[in-house]
Parts: C-alpha cells; structure tokens; sequence
C-alpha cells in the first residue's frame, strides 16, 4: 500500500502518534502526569506541530481513556476479521465484513463479538444483497 519511501515514512509517523497516545493517556490519567509533561512527550516522540500537540492534549486531558478505547477497538476489530477470515476460508468477503462492522456503528466489543459470530454464521453475508 505504501510504494514509496515517503508514504512508508508518513505511516510510520502516524504509528508513532498513536502510539503516543497511549502513553499520554496513560501518563496523564494514571500516573498524574502533569499537562507540560504530556507536551513534552509528544514534543520528543512525534513530529506533530507545536500548536497540535496542545490541541491533542487538551483531549486527552478531557477524554480520559480515548486512546486507549481507540487502540482496543482496533485490536478487537482485527482480531474479528482474523476469526472470520479464519472460518470463512475462500468466501471470506473483506467489503462485506467492513459493512457489517461499519453499519454497526459504536457499540461495545460484546456485541461487536456477537455480531460478528452471526456474520460467520450467516456464511459471511453481508447486510447488502450485492455484498454475497
């Protein structure tokens, strides 16, 4: 997906965000990290401009476990498409499991979980009749 080494950078430095956030997240809500220690942090790791990294701190100040609710999301959504690729085998559809994911909207893992198990049992149909 990313053919030059300028988009493998860009990707790279998106990683490094997120993963910073966790950190900051964590720092500021479990281990008192005050809000210049959280600038700092990001000042040292990422490659966001001054100005957003103030914008992004304030909304981890503000939303305490965003980051981290983020991450597992994503993790618990890879994880779903792991198991049903998995089950599937060949009639695994990628567009069908996005939609049935994204027609969920957010809700928690649970019934993620639980509406991925009928997908898998609906032989990987998706909420489209062209998505067979």
């Amino acid at each position: 997906m990313y053919d030059t080494p300028y988009e493998r950078f860009g990707m790279l430095g998106y990683q490094i965000w997120r993963a910073a956030r966790l950190v900051v997240d964590t720092g500021i809500h479990s281990q008192g990290w005050t809000r210049q220690q959280a600038i700092d942090y990001f000042r040292q790791y990422t490659a966001l401009p001054e100005r957003e990294i103030a914008t992004e701190i304030d909304r981890y100040i503000t939303w305490p476990g965003q980051a981290l609710s983020y991450y597992l999301g994503e993790r618990a959504i890879l994880e779903a498409r792991a198991r049903a690729e998995k089950a599937l085998g060949e009639h695994f559809n990628i567009r069908a499991f996005h939609d049935v994911v994204l027609a969920l909207g957010s809700v928690p893992l649970p019934t993620l979980q639980a509406r991925i198990d009928r997908f898998i049992a609906d032989q990987g149909r998706g909420p489209y009749p062209d998505m067979e």
